[in-house]
């Protein structure tokens, strides 16, 4: 059956038997969140000035966006201090059923609450919105049909109006045979994040490109057990695609973020203390087993913050810090 890319990845993804509602992301690929404790511990602390920022209220939120398995949500927890702990409200949203060994204390929904007060963080979770591709042809922009069963492609017809907007705007395709992921509905899924937030901070994390540096051909790929596979659209893999994370963060002020923040996860965790130092070689033969233990958090510290891999990756930081009268 042929249809847009955007439906295709909804019903491959997010329906009936679809790939996020029957797996766990962890079994397929690595986040930073699976990569370390490291990276739950720096959201910790970010978590804390968040906190600190907005008075210590209680309840205070910490919000899981796309959660999977509830790693994020549990290591957070587990992490704070005692008394921000007795104020702490944690939620894990998903649309996968809760894990059977997750914390009571997370609370487990398929949405973000409303009135969030607090620090949301929603790590790889946009590129898994689905959308769709354009192509441009000789007739002009084009949006890609697939087959859901061989991944096969054709040209359909033009994008609508708002379409064609936003990939002026974003994503302009000038010659034959450029492709663009039309962001519209990633925009529109951030701004929904941030209109549920009554104060605090909102932090996507992801595979990310910026104006005037996008992939000519876009970038569609598939993942399953742990390898690149084809992006065929039939639920058996993960399908994936960057984040036009400058156009999201447009949409986040448009829906009232008032402070913006756009930078890479190596700045953003270099900031938080996560630096990849080595311990000192001295230690190694005053406390070998500290040495050791130092010299592996070191590693996985480098590993997320090296900007070849998951430091590259785009953090888009939007804030409310009051919560705004209609």
């Amino acid at each position: 059956m042929e249809v847009t890319w955007r439906e295709a990845m909804r019903r491959a993804l997010y329906g009936t038997g679809g790939f996020y509602l029957r797996e766990r992301p962890d079994r397929h690929f690595r986040t930073s969140v699976h990569v370390s404790p490291v990276f739950a511990e720096a959201v910790s602390r970010l978590l804390r000035r968040v906190d600190a920022a907005l008075g210590r209220p209680d309840p205070v939120d910490f919000v899981d966006m796309g959660s999977g398995n509830g790693l994020l949500a549990a290591r957070v927890r587990a992490a704070v201090p005692p008394d921000l702990a007795q104020r702490l409200r944690v939620t894990a949203v998903d649309l996968s059923p809760r894990p059977g060994d997750l914390d009571p204390r997370v609370a487990w929904e398929p949405e973000v609450p409303h009135g969030v007060t607090g620090l949301l963080i929603a790590n790889e979770w946009l590129d898994n919105v689905p959308l769709d591709i354009a192509e441009m042809t000789p007739d002009g922009p084009r949006l890609v049909l697939v087959d859901t069963s061989t991944g096969g492609e054709r040209p359909g017809p033009a994008p609508g109006p708002e379409d064609l907007a936003w990939l002026e705007r974003w994503w302009p395709l000038r010659a034959p045979g450029e492709r663009a992921e039309i962001g519209r509905p990633r925009d529109e899924a951030w701004a929904s994040v941030i209109t549920r937030l009554s104060r605090g901070t909102a932090v996507a994390v992801d595979y990310a490109h910026l104006a005037g540096r996008r992939p000519p051909l876009g970038t569609i790929s598939g993942y399953r057990d742990g390898s690149p596979v084809p992006a065929t659209p039939d639920g058996s893999c993960d399908v994936t695609a960057h984040v036009a994370l400058d156009a999201c963060a447009a949409a986040g002020e448009r829906a009232g973020a008032q402070v913006s923040a756009l930078t890479t996860q190596r700045e953003a965790l270099r900031e938080l203390g996560v630096t990849g130092a080595r311990p000192p070689i001295a230690q190694a033969s005053a406390d070998p087993a500290g040495y050791v233990r130092a010299l592996g958090r070191a590693t996985q510290e480098a590993e997320l913050i090296d900007p070849a891999g998951l430091g590259g990756f785009g953090w888009l930081s939007q804030s409310r810090l009051r919560e705004e009268k209609l």
